[in-house]
């Protein structure tokens, strides 16, 4: 990973956590963002979600507190999804937010919003585009049109579409002030690389913001990382590699086995888009839990929020964030700056680690005193419950003397005996190690 990556990336890679927010026309039919390809739908089917669309309870204010409250430090918004619609007041199409009901432009109050709140922000932008008469159609694997003989034979122009992705990019990366992270979607088959002109689309932005973070997408997807993970990364590999779905099972590390920055993308429930029907929500302790490992890993977590059609997030994604906050209130110090730790993962939980302070998430109840798996009993200095800062007694005891090499620790006043978790979820336990001469 070069020098400019890891100044780039710094800040990121103390923040943790952030936002996905995916939102447009979609949100009406309510099935999700991939509802037109997945019903092979044309524009003009498409077009009644087009003049529908009034998101008249949007209030990105709201959005930001949420954001905030849950202990996220930043945030991704589609400005433009794969249907083509835009958020925002591009100059170049008129299929836009400004020239629906709404009338505004959604992405400048986002951006607005979020940071009066102090959030970092990000755009997403798909580089795929099933609205624009120049995007390819009938061998394309996504479109909605694919397969349709009307198109077997069609005519395109695809450097125009260049020429209009690119224009887009441009737009926001000079009409909507400082942005944090730029999130490309996404490279399948031929449509990778070099096919988006990825090299020159970078140098520009780079010329407008250099300092904002970029994923791996514009060669990469949910199914490969792309050169990010060589020791001779293209120019356009990205900043981050971006997981979706899926927590990696040791982290990313390139080539050279350097653990390079990467960011678990994960939905709430099992869409990205609203969808009216899918209350599969997972759990406060769900995401909480997955949030430590990824921190673990060397990684960050961006959770989705999809918003309805009025331009409300369900209420099941705000009840279970603000349990999310309270957690991280308490115990955030776990999850920003830390990383994987210098100790293995110990059976009963997870080790995060920032300095000279290892974070002990303990997720089962032990018997008796908690071993402190890898840890020497000469090398803790203390330890303070990090919800409350209260003292965490050492568990050496008669019966632990047959590990003279292992730390216990005792969570309650008799080491020998077993207790409670203070927090069934996570309960964290601040370590601080004993420096290094």
């Amino acid at each position: 990973m070069n020098q400019e990556i890891r100044e780039r990336t710094k800040w990121f890679l103390e923040d943790r956590f952030g936002m996905f927010i995916h939102w447009g026309l979609y949100a009406i039919p309510a099935a999700g963002e991939w509802i037109r390809s997945e019903r092979r739908m044309s524009v003009e089917e498409y077009e009644e979600y087009f003049k529908e669309f009034d998101p008249v309870d949007y209030d990105p204010k709201k959005w930001a507190k949420l954001a905030k409250e849950a202990g996220m430090k930043y945030a991704v918004m589609t400005a433009k999804h794969h249907d083509g619609f835009c958020l925002f007041d591009s100059k170049l199409t008129d299929y836009k937010a400004t020239n629906t009901k709404a009338g505004r432009d959604l992405v400048r109050e986002y951006l607005d919003a979020f940071r009066a709140e102090g959030l970092k922000v990000g755009l997403y932008y798909s580089l795929i585009d099933w609205h624009h008469p120049d995007y390819p159609k009938y061998d394309d694997w996504h479109h909605p049109m694919r397969g349709r003989e009307e198109y077997k034979d069609e005519k395109i122009d695809f450097d125009r579409y260049l020429a209009y992705m690119h224009g887009q990019v441009k737009e926001l990366v000079t009409e909507y002030g400082k942005l944090d992270i730029l999130w490309f979607d996404f490279s399948y088959g031929e449509m990778c690389g070099e096919k988006w002109k990825a090299e020159e689309l970078i140098r520009m932005v780079r010329s407008y913001q250099p300092d904002v973070i970029i994923d791996n997408r514009l060669e990469g997807s949910g199914e490969k990382n792309g050169s990010i993970m060589s020791a001779n990364p293209l120019p356009y590999s990205g900043d981050f590699a971006s997981p979706e779905q899926i927590i990696p099972p040791f982290g990313i590390r390139d080539d050279n086995g350097e653990l390079i920055p990467w960011e678990l993308c994960a939905t709430m429930n099992n869409h990205w888009g609203y969808c009216s029907w899918d209350h599969t929500f997972k759990s406060a302790k769900t995401i909480i839990q997955k949030l430590v490992e990824c921190v673990s890993k060397g990684g960050n977590m961006m959770m989705n929020v999809g918003p309805d059609a009025k331009g409300n997030i369900p209420g099941e994604s705000v009840e279970i964030l603000k349990e999310v906050g309270k957690w991280m209130q308490k115990n955030g110090n776990s999850v920003y700056g830390c990383t994987i730790s210098e100790f293995s993962k110990p059976e009963w939980g997870r080790y995060t680690q920032k300095g000279n302070k290892v974070y002990a998430h303990i997720y089962e109840t032990p018997l008796g005193a908690l071993p402190l798996y890898g840890i020497a009993p000469e090398r803790i200095q203390k330890m303070r419950y990090l919800a409350d800062g209260s003292q965490v007694d050492r568990g050496e005891a008669w019966n632990t003397k047959l590990y003279p090499d292992v730390a216990f620790a005792a969570l309650g006043e008799n080491p020998v005996c077993s207790y409670p978790l203070k927090d069934e979820t996570d309960t964290v336990v601040e370590i601080t190690l004993v420096p290094v001469v």
